[in-house]
């Protein structure tokens, strides 16, 4: 029951949301006609446009996640999260103008609704949150726990006990440990044997078991989900191990036969879809506004030194693929022939060669470096389904051929144009530092850090720091 009342609370905030997002786009609308325009701006026009706003807005939060977790999300995260899906949706707005040449849209309408937005989302947020977590202080609307536990688990006993606004009150502890018995016999009801917990359901009012011992075994387990199927209590199971699992496995069905899959990277399908088309729709739009630009960069580099104005290079792509990749020509012509006699020069570690005052770089070669252009060609790479806008940097086969076998997870997912290490100062970051970086981003990909990246990456090459 408890759980149906958070699906539909989270239901109902979803549904404010979207109502306060309307009404933000009248008010910016109102604002735009009445106060700054002062005439009217084609209603109906602004009338289909806020239909095209609910599916992206509605689809957004759900990718943000922003209604997950409400017991226990910090204020300033949910700021974060509201302002991420504002910034997105406003880009999102802006190319759909851009594409469709929607100019009787006005662009200073649409800030003043994303601004407009963000602050009644949050503070409409803030009213609801404070509110109901006054509520689980109290002890209404909370849910009655048992935990299984083990003497590793008294850092999340003891965070349950603390954080009332969590909504937990504990009931009892299912564990053989002397530690957890001593600690917490006389505070709660003991069970030294995961088989009695029927006695304790039947006890008390019981919402959830929640098994958060440190090691997993799984006969306890397998005993656990049955025992709470067969009374209809929900089993939660805390723990990192299975933080990794749940956002990383899948279960599919060969004819009748259930089999889970365990990826190394994200089984988020739904994203990787949007990640996709995202990608692609973005690296579309590049090539078409900057081609142009293109054009006077590959004369500039023809101008000042002979060969070809792309520089093209075997590189790694997923699990092992090879591919061609383009960039800018930054040196000049032949330079790879140059890098015996300048290896005793190498100043990066690893597998890596990268010399600060390389001489084989051309004056336009060292500019577009700087400001990141001699990437840009990579779009077309995203086009050609090689590579995404957001991942490891492809590496060298040599490179890859000195890897260690932890470092080869880095080709378990499309290489990117751009990455963490990418927008970390990347020249002063050492070899394993960067794998490091990489391997993190695998294990915490989400589309919200994706879209972080993309903007850490604009910043970066506005202030010439990603070289």
């Amino acid at each position: 029951m408890l759980k149906d009342n958070e699906r539909l609370f989270n239901n109902a905030l979803a549904i404010l949301d979207i109502s306060l997002t309307l009404i933000a786009f009248y008010l910016a609308y109102t604002i735009r006609v009445y106060i700054v325009a002062k005439h009217a701006l084609y209603s109906d026009q602004y009338i289909l446009l806020g239909a095209f706003i609910i599916p992206i807005w509605f689809i957004l939060l759900k990718i943000v996640n922003v209604q997950s977790s409400q017991r226990i999300k910090p204020y300033s995260i949910v700021f974060i999260e509201y302002s991420l899906v504002i910034l997105i949706g406003v880009i999102i707005l802006f190319l759909f103008i851009f594409i469709f040449k929607l100019d009787f849209i006005s662009r200073v309408a649409i800030l003043i609704f994303g601004l407009t937005d963000l602050f009644l989302l949050f503070v409409s947020k803030i009213l609801i949150l404070s509110h109901f977590k006054k509520l689980l202080i109290k002890g209404k609307n909370v849910k009655q726990v048992v935990l299984v536990a083990d003497e590793n688990s008294i850092s999340f006993i003891e965070k349950i006990i603390s954080e009332k606004y969590w909504g937990f009150i504990i009931l009892g502890i299912v564990s053989d440990s002397e530690v957890i018995i001593k600690r917490y016999a006389d505070k709660y009801k003991i069970i030294n044997n995961e088989e009695n917990i029927d006695a304790i359901i039947k006890e008390f009012i019981v919402d959830e078991v929640i098994y958060c011992k440190d090691e997993i075994n799984s006969q306890q387990i397998k005993h656990l989900i049955y025992s709470c199927a067969e009374i209809g209590v929900t089993l939660k199971l805390q723990s990192e191990l299975f933080n990794i699992i749940a956002s990383k496995s899948r279960l599919n069905y060969f004819e009748e036969l259930p089999m889970m899959s365990f990826n190394v990277t994200s089984a988020d399908y739904f994203a990787l879809s949007i990640k996709f088309v995202f990608e692609y729709l973005l690296s579309t739009i590049a090539v078409l506004v900057f081609l142009p630009f293109f054009l006077i960069i590959a004369l500039l580099i023809k101008i000042e030194s002979k060969g070809p104005a792309l520089f093209k290079q075997q590189r790694v792509g997923v699990h092992g693929r090879l591919f061609t990749m383009y960039k800018f020509r930054t040196m000049y012509h032949n330079s790879d022939e140059q890098k015996k006699d300048l290896e005793s020069q190498n100043e990066a570690d690893g597998p890596v060669f990268k010399i600060k005052n390389d001489p084989r770089i051309t004056k336009i070669g060292s500019f577009l470096r700087k400001t990141s252009l001699d990437e840009f060609p990579q779009f077309f790479n995203v086009l050609r389904g090689e590579m995404s806008v957001v991942g490891p940097r492809p590496p060298v086969p040599e490179e890859v051929a000195l890897y260690e076998r932890m470092q080869l997870r880095r080709l378990s997912v499309k290489p990117g144009i751009t990455c963490i290490w990418q927008v970390s100062g990347r020249n002063k970051i050492g070899f394993e530092e960067w794998m490091k970086l990489d391997l993190q981003y695998i294990d915490n990909w989400s589309l919200k850090l994706d879209f972080i990246l993309i903007l850490k990456t604009i910043n970066a090459i506005y202030r010439r720091t990603g070289y």
